[in-house]
């Protein structure tokens, strides 16, 4: 007896079923006419099959009906197609089924918003609002398959390292985590709010002391926060690891074939390094103005503060008399030339700067390698050839020059070394490089000159309790990302699991200890009643799937993403609460003065 709606999916067909009758359900991808034979391309979740009806068919004046989108269960019989016709590029291009009968199973009220066939772009705000539209295309419907795959292959490779997946809550306290709470009302404690998790943090940490192992979990985390074509403003997933009595080697040796296999499986084609080195967040920032190089790019800027210091070249000269001031060089093999040159002017005006110094080497007139430029007309032969040695350039080369303090010009630094590597082609394609940021500070003055934690607040300090006892701002902490190709994937740590340092840690932060065990209660109670040495990170399942996907936009690999208001256009969120949902709350909204 024939299945209700289909006896195969549309991809399972092919030459070894020539003859038989089957059904088929699914959306019309397209229907062509060509003179009184129509076709229709069916399409499901597995893939599409060319169906045909000519006038002679009992099904053909139905067909004559229906339209793109429509979903449809066809009846037919599987002809073999002639040679001149099969379609290599179909898993199913040998056959197309003959159609007998047909039933719509759905149909399409009015004009289609946005067209399913085809590669034509539409707005992102038509995409999202018609989100259901959006993912029956190709491309969409691709990325997340893979999303889907990555987490399966994943969980298997956690589970194969001897990890075990716990969920933790979803509804907990507010936990100051590096970004906004969201925050949820309780209607049996009127006037106190839960939160969502920002992540995982204080649970995972829980998990180890209450004496379980190696922890994993695709956890869903919950940020208020500015959205940027690499992070989703509201919540995302990530994969949220914890192991006891571990060092921090030992995390990043259970992490390294877990994240590289996963490369290496869903990037066919592309080389996966397996060569994960560790930079120091100093130097990371130093050489390549970012905690999160694109190592694919091989420039390497350099301090070159001594060259300038005193010299002919007065800008730099007398920057460089303020204490804490730098002259930073970014190397441009093969860029030695006033056009190039020009260009990365023009690149630096874009960025707000008046623009930036350089030189270039080109052969002289004697044939020896000469120095080009204002900087090198300043600076005079002796120092122009010194910096051309210290940066290991020759005849054809260049080199850029931004000066300052380094925390200001460091972030467009890193961006003008990205470009000259893109202008130049220098950045190598097709590729996934890895390095770990290690040794990241504890802490951080904020604009007010105040002193606050850098990054996670449960990061053990290098040299425990010694360590807080000297300059907050010289204290590093065992803190840790991995980069990969410009993007933050994982970021980790060893944890405090020691109270008195913990309690240290946030006082040097302004928390008293009142405060810590006010917000942080359940965690500093269980410290105190025996906890291990812990450590673990997370990484980005949306980031990894984007890079993965060859994407430039995370919202391209989330089934139903916000746009950059972080508003919901398919369900409508944020929406105004019913008078009822707010007397229930014990709430009232009051207008923002």
């Amino acid at each position: 007896m024939m299945h209700a709606y289909r006896s195969h999916t549309c991809a399972a067909l092919n030459t070894a079923h020539v003859g038989q009758e089957v059904r088929l359900s699914g959306w019309v991808h397209r229907v062509r006419d060509h003179g009184g034979v129509l076709f229709i391309d069916l399409r499901d979740h597995y893939g599409i099959t060319q169906v045909l009806a000519d006038s002679d068919s009992p099904a053909f004046a139905a067909i004559d009906k229906i339209r793109a989108e429509w979903v449809v269960c066809i009846d037919g019989r599987v002809k073999a197609r002639d040679a001149s016709l099969v379609n290599p590029k179909l898993p199913t291009g040998e056959i197309e089924v003959y159609a007998t009968g047909l039933t719509v199973l759905g149909a399409v009220e009015g004009d289609l918003p946005m067209p399913v066939f085809g590669d034509v772009d539409y707005p992102e705000e038509t995409r999202l609002t018609y989100r259901f539209l959006d993912l029956r295309r190709d491309k969409l419907h691709r990325n997340m398959m893979l999303r889907s795959n990555v987490v399966r292959s994943i969980r298997n490779r956690m589970w194969d390292q001897g990890f075990n997946e716990f969920q933790t809550p979803i509804i907990t306290a507010s936990s100051p985590e590096g970004a906004r709470d969201f925050l949820v009302p309780s209607r049996l404690h009127p006037g106190k709010f839960y939160a969502l998790p920002q992540a995982p943090q204080q649970f995972k940490q829980l998990i180890m002391v209450s004496g379980f192992d190696r922890y994993f979990q695709i956890a869903p985390c919950f940020r208020d926060e500015d959205p940027r074509a690499d992070r989703s403003p509201t919540d995302f997933y990530q994969l949220d690891i914890e192991m006891s009595f571990v060092t921090q080697d030992d995390v990043f040796a259970a992490v390294q074939p877990v994240i590289q296999g996963i490369f290496e499986e869903f990037a066919p084609g592309k080389k996966v390094y397996s060569d994960w080195t560790k930079i120091a967040y100093r130097d990371s920032l130093k050489w390549y103005g970012s905690d999160k190089p694109d190592l694919r790019n091989p420039i390497k800027m350099a301090d070159v503060s001594e060259h300038f210091r005193g010299s002919g070249f007065a800008i730099f000269a007398k920057l460089l008399e303020t204490e804490g001031n730098e002259v930073r060089a970014i190397p441009a093999p093969t860029g030695g030339s006033r056009k190039f040159a020009d260009r990365m002017n023009a690149f630096a005006q874009k960025e707000g700067l008046p623009g930036m110094g350089y030189i270039f080497w080109r052969k002289a007139e004697d044939g020896s390698t000469e120095a080009a430029g204002p900087i090198a007309k300043a600076l005079g032969e002796e120092k122009t050839e010194a910096i051309r040695v210290a940066l290991g350039l020759d005849e054809g080369d260049a080199a850029f020059f931004l000066g300052g303090k380094p925390e200001v010009f460091e972030p467009v630094a890193g961006r003008a070394r990205n470009e000259i590597g893109r202008e130049l082609g220098l950045t190598e394609e097709n590729c996934f490089k890895f390095a770990w940021i290690v040794d990241f500070p504890m802490y951080e003055k904020t604009d007010e000159g105040a002193i606050d934690f850098s990054h996670n607040p449960f990061s053990m300090p290098q040299g425990g309790m010694e360590a807080l006892n000297g300059d907050p701002l010289k204290v590093y902490a065992y803190q840790y990302d991995l980069a990969c190709n410009g993007y933050e994937l994982i970021s980790g740590g060893i944890r405090n699991h020691k109270p008195e340092i913990m309690y240290k840690a946030f006082e040097l932060a302004g928390y008293p200890n009142s405060e810590v065990d006010t917000r942080f209660g359940g965690m500093v109670k269980a410290f105190k009643y025996g906890a291990p040495p812990h450590g673990g990170c997370a990484a980005g399942i949306d980031r990894i799937v984007m890079l993965l996907a060859d994407e430039a936009n995370i919202r391209e690999v989330i089934m139903f993403p916000m746009n950059q208001r972080a508003e919901d256009l398919l369900m409508g969120a944020p929406s105004e609460p019913m008078l009822k949902q707010l007397r229930e709350l014990n709430l009232r909204v009051v207008p923002k003065e």
